[in-house]
């Protein structure tokens, strides 16, 4: 069974998280999830700004084995997107997955840790609109598509292209 965790802190958008996860686990793989947060219980945040659900994580950052997943997925929210992108411990995940070409699926405003990390120069990618200018300014050419795969990255724009962000996941983990 393939394992697929996702990486996250607080603030993160629920549907991006939890109906990823739920789809994938319907798919039959076994996820796992990682905060870079300092309490397990993490809280999900619904269009951005409303407190939604919380969840509790698996483990820590500091105790993930990246050779123990088969892709690696970062939900989005600005909150939660912004200080992934500004973790070390994040990006050494995020460039452990990558450098090992194992797939990495990343939605909304997640793409910024793209950048962040160096991944983004020389890609096509897509994300939420308003980070056009960051992915083109980083050396990524930007597309506006539901889900754009380049190599074993996979981006999706937002919430409305969970199916096809999932879809894409589940095809290149086929």
């Amino acid at each position: 069974m393939k394992t697929i965790a996702f990486l996250l802190h607080n603030n993160f958008e629920q549907a991006e998280y939890e109906d990823v996860n739920n789809q994938l686990k319907d798919k039959g793989y076994k996820t796992v999830l990682i905060t870079t947060n300092d309490d397990k219980q993490v809280q999900a945040m619904q269009q951005d700004v409303n407190k939604a659900d919380t969840f509790t994580a698996d483990m820590f950052a500091n105790e993930a084995n990246v050779a123990d997943y088969d892709a690696l997925v970062l939900p989005g929210g600005t909150v939660n997107a912004d200080t992934i992108r500004g973790n070390k411990e994040a990006h050494s995940i995020i460039n452990a997955i990558n450098d090992a070409n194992k797939t990495l699926a990343v939605i909304c405003h997640a793409p910024w840790a793209l950048i962040n990390t160096g991944i983004a120069k020389g890609k096509t990618l897509t994300a939420y609109h308003s980070l056009q200018t960051d992915l083109e300014n980083a050396g990524a050419k930007f597309v506006d598509k539901s889900v754009q795969i380049d190599g074993n990255l996979i981006t999706s724009r937002n919430p409305d292209d969970i199916d096809d962000f999932v879809d894409a996941i589940d095809k290149a983990l086929s």
